[in-house]
């Protein structure tokens, strides 16, 4: 039961005391999912304990369950109001901004960016070198097997290698990879979130939720959550270093 529905189903067994508590989580449920018991019971001039009671009259184990309730039914109100797909919210759900900076850092430190991918990736690539290149960052984009071989072949540890590929198991992005790494480039991984070749071998990973889409042997993948993560990379960029 949502939590409306345990309040009227146990509206008899609450007091006046409780009854306020109520009123104060409807009017504040996403609020409250981000308190402490302490600091509610501040809010309501109670102690802890009255709040523990309550949350158990309605059925929960006590306020942590109370808590993640609230938080799976704001979710899904939310998803039923804006009708954001899955694969979008996975994503935001996923994005780790601590590991994000961390990309971040090692870009600005690189003497270049090298960012690989093939087909789909390819325009992605070709973006986030122009978005580094705007605040005077050497970047470059390769998209080509030969090119990436190529130029793996003569970067050194004084590069960084940014690589693109939703599955991770693109082969002619995988052999150029392999060269950078034998050479001691270090190595940033974009993917979606699985068990892939190339986040194996990368030092950092970047993922987002983008599972595989066929339409009559056509891959029809949204790559909108890479567009996100990718997005806000650049943003956090341009934010330290632009």
């Amino acid at each position: 039961m949502k939590f409306e529905e345990r309040v009227r189903f146990y509206a008899d067994k609450l007091n006046d005391t409780e009854d306020q508590i109520v009123e104060y989580i409807l009017q504040h449920r996403h609020e409250v999912t981000s308190m402490s018991i302490q600091k509610l019971a501040e809010h309501l001039y109670t102690v802890p304990n009255t709040i523990v009671r309550l949350a158990k009259k309605l059925g929960y184990k006590g306020f942590s369950e109370l808590k993640a309730a609230l938080v799976l039914e704001n979710q899904a109100e939310m998803v039923q109001m804006t009708e954001v797909p899955l694969h979008i919210l996975k994503t935001y759900e996923m994005m780790d901004i601590d590991t994000m900076d961390m990309a971040v850092r090692k870009m600005h430190e690189s003497k270049r960016v090298l960012f690989y991918g093939i087909g789909d990736s390819a325009y992605f690539c070709e973006m986030m070198a122009k978005n580094l290149r705007c605040v005077g960052k050497q970047a470059e984009f390769f998209t080509q097997r030969h090119d990436m071989i190529y130029s793996a072949d003569r970067c050194d540890q004084k590069d960084l290698l940014f690589v693109i590929s939703l599955s991770g198991e693109t082969k002619q992005v995988l052999e150029a990879v392999t060269i950078a790494k034998q050479r001691g480039v270090f190595i940033i991984s974009m993917t979606h979130l699985s068990e892939n070749s190339l986040a194996n071998l990368a030092d950092l990973r970047l993922y987002c939720w983008a599972p595989k889409q066929f339409l009559n042997k056509y891959d029809i993948t949204d790559r909108t959550s890479l567009l996100i993560v990718l997005r806000k990379v650049s943003e956090r960029y341009w934010q330290m270093y632009g």
